[in-house]
């Protein structure tokens, strides 16, 4: 994801139709970790999709048969995730997993004699984590900032037989208006190139997961002018980390410029800012074998989805 006060142009107006190499859109981790450093004492207060997407997350467990001895929160952030799953699993080591320190002491501060968990910095692309460890997975929002295959291989590898993974990412339709606006402006990327639910089924299919189960959700943020999308952004951290984005500062032309552009989107007074929000679950198999690809990526969620709306609040 990006800013739009994240560097943009450095000066000049390049080719629009020049295409963007794939490579483009692969990821800074340097960049991605300090971005989230830095969102540690501002995340909170922005959070609100993260919040809204956590709580469903958890919900979910509700239908899950699972009394699990170890938890992961895997991109823990300040730590909300891994309170709920206390409260959930009261007899459960959980384990807060970070890859930025800022946000693992945040997550500390969040603590109570009653309410305790671990917490561990690391790289979900490399758990410090011993083979089949953990009873559960869970990891909010946090995909999208990793290499999925790297990151699915590592979950299938902590996990114990029968043990589950639930977690959620971005689908390719999120901050459409602001990756639409910013294509009127240049050819740079700024938004992150993410990934359909179902590649992200056969992802896990591929590594080693039985039964996935996906679906997606979509949730619409509104705001005033282009400033308070960025400024949202900013503050949880979605700095614009693609290799693909511009290296300098936005002048001020380009950026009224892309406020014009957003300016097309606009409903009711208010400008939207769209994410598509891919919910899934899968299990680890009752043996060290990986799973046929047969078995499929994805499965009807009707189901789930009904039992989701009728547990939740007016």
């Amino acid at each position: 994801m990006n800013t739009p006060e994240d560097p943009a142009l450095n000066g000049h107006m390049p080719d629009l139709a020049a295409p963007i190499d794939p490579t483009a859109y692969e990821l800074d981790t340097h960049r991605v970790r300090r971005a989230f450093d830095r969102a540690a004492s501002t995340y909170d207060a922005a959070a609100v999709l993260h919040t809204e997407v956590r709580d469903n997350l958890v919900a979910r467990l509700d239908l899950m048969a699972l009394t699990p001895g170890v938890v992961v929160d895997a991109g823990a952030g300040t730590g909300h995730a891994s309170i709920a799953l206390i409260r959930r699993y009261p007899k459960a080591l959980v384990i807060a997993l970070d890859v930025s320190q800022p946000m693992l002491r945040a997550s500390g501060r969040r603590q109570t004699w009653l309410r305790r968990f671990a917490r561990l910095c690391g790289d979900a692309e490399r758990l410090p984590l011993a083979d089949s460890s953990a009873d559960l997975v869970v990891s909010n929002l946090m995909l999208q900032w990793c290499n999925p295959d790297a990151v699915f291989a590592e979950f299938r590898r902590v996990l114990k037989p029968r043990g589950l993974l639930c977690f959620t990412t971005l689908g390719p339709d999120t901050l459409r208006e602001l990756r639409s606006a910013w294509a009127a402006v240049d050819s740079y990327t700024h938004v992150n190139q993410f990934i359909d639910m179902h590649d992200i089924g056969d992802a896990l299919v591929r590594h080693g997961f039985a039964a996935p189960v996906l679906d997606v959700e979509r949730y619409t943020l509104s705001y005033r002018d282009v400033q308070g999308v960025a400024a949202d952004l900013r503050a949880t951290g979605a700095h614009n980390a693609t290799m693909g984005r511009a290296r300098g500062l936005t002048g001020r032309r380009q950026f009224a410029a892309l406020r014009t552009a957003y300016e097309a989107f606009r409903q009711d007074g208010r400008l939207p800012a769209t994410y598509e929000v891919v919910f899934a679950h899968a299990w680890a198999p009752t043996t060290a074998g990986r799973r046929d690809n047969a078995e499929g990526a994805t499965v009807s969620l009707e189901e789930l989805k009904q039992q989701l709306r009728s547990r939740r609040r007016p």
